[in-house]
């Protein structure tokens, strides 16, 4: 009997110390192949880079491909969360995929770390979206870069076009409101499709408006398509582009058709241009060269975003620890509040201020105005 009580003692006694000791699990869902694959490739890649640690606690990633389909990103969701149990998910890689697993994350209560570009994962604030936190700066921020850069150039006329999806359809609301509050009309609004391989049609009626420029907004490679179709229709105004075009494949596919282009973005597109005193160089140089180190070619920016999702959990972990054990919905939440009391935060992007009304955080530390020079990024001053 002796035997036995002491057995049972040491069979509870491992038992608590494995729930006092359980891995925190995060699941990661990314594009690492289909049509965003050139998002999700570098995102995917990011993974085991982040950190590994976090309040004495190891954080396990549980990572997923979603194949670029919105239908899979949300079986994906629904995996981790009933069958893996995670605290919280980083993904999915495209704006779309995003938009349609918010339902189910907030009602596991689960927070969801999207690097994606729309604004529209986290704005207008709800119930849903409280527990959605963005690793992408803001349309807004980087609309206002731009908007300025036209107004001081002298741009009164724009040609927009954008995907037709959740990106495009935010930064055309985006753009619409902020261009006519700096005198700038709007003569053309196209959209197309991802997966197009033809923008003739949008290019020829952007034409026939005649704008002084151009402002393309989509995510990825796509975003060249609309530049190289105008360009090659004889179109000599200017191009600008959103933080979605920030890749090195999108100077590749563009060669001298893009030179010139001007887009707003993070400081990683031109880290040894910018000053020492950034918060975010020393950071932001590190992931790089470590990413370069393993891979052999410098990351996308994308692969910023998923990095910072693994900095801001490992920040907020501790905190939520003092409130509930991994696994449980009391951690889960408490994470949420944790994520949203983040303060002052440097990362590759920028530098992370949340509040209960703003779930990406950056200011303008997050981000640069930048031109394309003899094919290269270049800090325009």
């Amino acid at each position: 009997m002796k035997l036995k009580h002491v057995a049972g003692s040491l069979l509870i006694g491992a038992l608590s110390l494995g729930v006092a000791h359980a891995d925190i699990k995060i699941g990661v869902v990314s594009s690492s192949t289909g049509p965003i694959a050139m998002v999700g490739i570098p995102q995917k890649n990011t993974v085991p880079l982040m950190p590994t640690k976090a309040g004495g606690q190891t954080i396990r990633y549980i990572p997923l491909d979603d194949g670029s389909d919105p239908t899979a990103s949300v079986v994906a969701v629904k995996k981790l969360i009933s069958e893996e149990k995670v605290d919280a998910i980083i993904g999915p890689s495209g704006s779309p995929n995003a938009m349609g697993v918010i339902q189910f994350v907030a009602e596991a209560g689960v927070p969801l770390l999207a690097p994606v570009g729309t604004a529209a994962v986290v704005l207008p604030m709800n119930d849903q979206k409280k527990w959605v936190f963005k690793t992408t700066q803001n349309d807004s921020l980087i609309a206002t870069a731009l908007l300025d850069h036209m107004a001081k150039t002298g741009i009164k006329t724009l040609g927009f076009i954008g995907t037709a999806d959740p990106y495009g359809e935010n930064w055309g609301k985006v753009v619409a409101d902020g261009a006519a509050k700096k005198g700038i009309k709007i003569v053309a609004d196209e959209r197309f499709q991802r997966q197009d391989t033809s923008v003739t049609a949008q290019a020829l009626k952007v034409m026939a408006a005649r704008p002084d420029a151009v402002l393309i907004a989509a995510p990825g490679t796509p975003a060249v398509l609309p530049q190289l179709a105008l360009v090659d229709r004889g179109y000599k105004g200017k191009f600008y582009q959103t933080h979605g075009a920030a890749l090195p494949d999108f100077l590749k596919l563009g060669g001298k058709k893009v030179e010139g282009t001007i887009l707003a973005a993070s400081l990683m597109l031109v880290l040894d241009q910018v000053p020492d005193t950034h918060p975010s160089k020393k950071i932001a140089k590190n992931y790089v060269a470590t990413y370069e180190k393993a891979y052999g070619a410098a990351p996308a920016t994308f692969g910023g975003n998923m990095f910072d999702a693994g900095l801001l959990l490992e920040r907020a972990i501790p905190t939520a620890l003092a409130k509930g054990k991994p696994g449980t919905p009391e951690f889960r939440s408490a994470l949420r509040d944790a994520l949203e009391q983040t303060h002052e935060m440097p990362a590759t992007q920028g530098v992370y201020n949340m509040t209960p009304a703003d779930h990406s955080g950056f200011d303008e530390r997050g981000r640069e105005l930048i031109t394309v020079t003899n094919g290269t990024w270049t800090l325009l001053k």
